[in-house]
């Protein structure tokens, strides 16, 4: 499935994109659902969403979750945009745990970005939210 997908390299290792991941999701999986919930408080300074993946809706007792959580304020992209942030990396990293995309890591490009500690990338996938940095 993985040499279907599209990637980018990131550091040496190959990533494949959430926006990819979804479009595989949908094109795969007609009758499959992408559901999102917030964790934390809607004014938290630190964003939590769980995203949960159901590959047949009717049968729900096959679903695979993801999480993350992106500081507001923090980083290039959250300082407008961290919930959305976050949104975007829980539906990659739930797509992930359902065998989508997985290359070299679960994490996306997004997650790699965040622990070089990137503050400005120097590439963004802005329809998905991926931050894309190729320093290092």
């Amino acid at each position: 499935m993985a040499n279907k997908l599209k990637t980018i390299d990131i550091k040496g290792k190959e990533y494949v994109l959430v926006v990819d991941r979804i479009r595989y999701f949908n094109e795969t999986y007609k009758n499959g659902c992408i559901i999102t919930h917030l964790v934390s408080e809607p004014d938290s300074e630190k964003i939590v969403i769980k995203a949960t993946i159901t590959p047949d809706s009717d049968n729900q007792i096959r679903f695979f979750t993801g999480y993350s959580q992106a500081v507001v304020g923090e980083g290039y992209i959250n300082k407008t945009s961290a919930l959305e942030n976050a949104e975007t990396s829980a539906v990659g990293r739930a797509l992930a745990m359902m065998g989508i995309g997985i290359v070299d890591s679960v994490a996306s490009a997004d997650e790699i970005n965040k622990a070089v500690g990137s503050s400005k990338p120097v590439a963004s996938n802005t329809d998905t939210g991926d931050d894309i940095n190729f320093d290092d």
